[in-house]
């Protein structure tokens, strides 16, 4: 997932990600938070200060109000609010039993967090490769890896384009599958008209600031039509507890603050016009970069919210890295989500996956490149961008 800590930094263009090169001021970041922040200070201020003047800074109305407000949004009767994407997922996998001995089938191609919530359960991520034109899990494998074994599937709507969730429903269902869906990157993504978290069993939501509905810290959320799955993910997220000083299973500490509550509940009012913005950037991109040889456009589909505007670089001569390193000298801020596939991970050595299981996950994190997209960003920063790209390529 992309999730809580895969970020880039904000207003600087990171060599983190991949390539190794030395952070420099950009004239145009990847991402940048301070522009959300100017637009939105004389709304955000007054709010924080309410909360800070209540003195209840856990839990409470503001934390009540915004899990309505959220469910609401995303069409479901239960919205648990929690402190991260990652404890949503890992909450998620907790509440459904899921632990040794169990596999759950995910994505190659994500964020650890993805694959890390499944290993702290103590049961096995099981990795199946990506379609090399959406990114996301190819359903044909995912049948060719289910066992006796499999309890859930764990869907990534990477990037913020939406899984196929009409046919990955009716393969769960199938096979007796519980459907955890990783929404940490497509808050406002939809399939089929349909809000992405409202489709599984489960839907895993993040807030970390670069999200379509970022807090000013950390912030997670799930999503469910269940009500006995509502009531243990609040036991669990909340020490095991039923009532207090009353803990009936073992659980974890994990509360979104009032104040992230109360300012992602003013976000979320502002959440349609940002993916309005989103797609009229995406398809500016799409004009300004579809005639440049060897770079692979992310093709557009209802839906997509565009967290991520992310190329693929299939130039013969000129590698990746190369060319981000061109546009880092220009002035342009990139990312690479991500330049190593989850079952090649050192932490994963174990699993023993060869390359060659997953050769789409392994040629996409050798050539993805992600463009700065976010809601401020203008058509004239995309055209200086789209500038650079044709001088470092030659054009």
């Amino acid at each position: 997932m992309g999730h809580d800590g895969g970020g880039a930094g904000y207003r600087r263009s990171s060599g983190a990600n991949g390539g190794g090169m030395m952070p420099v001021a950009t004239a145009i970041p990847q991402f940048d938070l301070t522009r959300q922040y100017q637009q939105l200070q004389d709304v955000l201020t007054p709010i924080a200060q309410a909360v800070l003047a209540t003195g209840a800074y856990i839990g409470g109305e503001a934390v009540t109000r915004f899990e309505q407000a959220f469910a609401a949004y995303i069409g479901v009767p239960y919205c648990v609010s929690c402190n991260s994407g990652t404890d949503a997922l890992y909450l998620a996998l907790r509440a459904l039993h899921i632990g040794a001995g169990d596999e759950v089938i995910t994505s190659a191609f994500s964020f650890i967090a993805t694959a890390e919530a499944i290993s702290l359960t103590g049961a096995t991520p099981v990795f199946v490769d990506v379609e090399p034109e959406t990114f996301n899990l190819d359903l044909t494998q995912v049948q060719q890896r289910l066992t006796p074994r499999t309890k859930a599937v764990m869907p990534v709507h990477l990037f913020g384009r939406p899984v196929d969730m009409t046919a990955l429903q009716q393969l769960a269902q199938a096979h007796g599958l519980a459907i955890i869906e990783d929404c940490a990157q497509a808050t406002g993504s939809t399939w089929q008209g349909r809000p992405v978290g409202s489709w599984g069993t489960l839907g895993c939501f993040s807030f970390y600031p670069t999200k379509n509905l970022g807090a000013m810290g950390d912030g997670g959320a799930v999503t469910t039509h269940d009500p006995q799955l509502a009531q243990r993910l609040r036991e669990l997220k909340n020490h095991g507890q039923r009532e207090r000083y009353c803990s009936v299973t073992v659980g974890v500490n994990s509360r979104l603050d009032a104040l992230q509550a109360a300012l992602l509940t003013a976000k979320l009012t502002y959440l349609p016009q940002w993916l309005t913005r989103r797609r009229r950037l995406a398809a500016h991109y799409q004009e300004l970069l579809g005639d440049i040889p060897g770079l692979v456009l992310p093709p557009d589909c209802p839906g997509h919210s565009w967290n991520q505007y992310t190329v693929i670089w299939n130039h013969r001569t000129l590698k990746r890295d190369d060319l981000r390193a061109k546009l880092h000298q220009a002035g342009i801020g990139t990312a690479v989500y991500y330049p190593m596939p989850l079952p090649l991970q050192p932490v994963y050595e174990f699993l023993q996956y060869d390359k060659a299981a997953i050769p789409q996950a392994v040629a996409l994190s050798e050539r993805v490149l992600s463009l700065p997209l976010f809601p401020e960003l203008t058509p004239g920063e995309q055209e200086q961008v789209a500038v650079a790209v044709r001088r470092g390529v030659g054009l």
